[in-house]
């Protein structure tokens, strides 16, 4: 079903095909600037003129030069929000990322950290309820991301390739810094003390993550581990799904690397 009509379809791939923005074309005929996204690329897809047509080239099929900064943040991005899969009509699989609408400067980071990764590719945001999906489309997406398969992440084992854990261990920060954006947050937090009989209110600032895979927990605190910083479990419900990071040296170690998410 064809929610927008088929008019309004072979309407905005005219404007397309004739050079307009597809911004300018959400505009004039009020669609979603990711429907309009979309309709372009499957119109490429049919002709033969889908970009990344000229078989781009992988760093593991390849050996090509990986960004290896913007592969270790996308890494950690797709362990925490992100998901690979192929339509039937679709030639090649896709990768996507879904990232709240109240963080725009990561959609953009995500967005760029895609583009270093996939050179070669376009890539797209498909605007969803309170989201956008950041997506990429290439044949290589199994070689740079072998944890993909079937079921959801954290009913299966998740375990770094060796080359992949060198990327990472060369650019921890990074990898931290995904996983943040993706499943953590900086909030402040508080707590009382009895001060010379006197009961007070300190706030303090922490880093916390949460996710339910024990094993991309375990990459998350190893990583922390190697950075020096210290954390802690916190149980909750009797689930230790979160990470917490609240020692003053280690958030400012997380602040001058991470800092808060916007």
């Amino acid at each position: 079903m064809n929610f927008h009509g088929v008019e309004v379809r072979q309407r905005a791939l005219s404007l397309l095909r004739s050079g307009a923005k597809g911004a300018e074309v959400t505009r004039q005929l009020n669609v979603p600037r990711g429907t309009v996204s979309y309709w372009l690329h499957m119109d490429r897809s049919k002709r033969g003129e889908c970009p990344g047509g000229d078989k781009p080239q992988c760093h593991r099929c390849d050996r090509v030069p990986l960004d290896a900064s913007a592969y270790s943040y996308l890494l950690a991005l797709y362990l925490g929000d992100g998901h690979i899969s192929q339509y039937a009509e679709h030639r090649v699989p896709n990768l996507m990322i879904t990232l709240d609408d109240s963080w725009p400067g990561i959609q953009s980071e995500a967005e760029a950290a895609i583009r270093r990764v996939f050179p070669d590719n376009a890539t797209c945001r498909v605007r969803k309820t309170g989201c956008h999906n950041i997506k990429v489309y290439s044949k290589h997406l199994p070689c740079l991301f072998p944890q993909h398969g079937p079921g959801r992440k954290h009913e299966r084992r998740i375990v770094l390739e060796l080359w992949q854990q060198e990327i990472v261990d060369a650019h921890p920060w990074d990898f931290i810094r995904g996983l943040i954006h993706s499943d953590g947050c900086r909030n402040m937090n508080w707590t009382t003390r009895t001060v010379g009989g006197e009961q007070k209110r300190y706030e303090y600032a922490r880093y916390w993550f949460t996710n339910v895979s024990d094993d991309i927990r375990q990459l998350y605190t190893d990583t922390l581990d190697k950075l020096g910083v210290e954390w802690k479990h916190c149980t909750r419900g009797g689930k230790a799904y979160n990470i917490s990071v609240a020692r003053r040296a280690s958030v400012a170690l997380m602040d001058a690397h991470v800092g808060p998410k916007y």
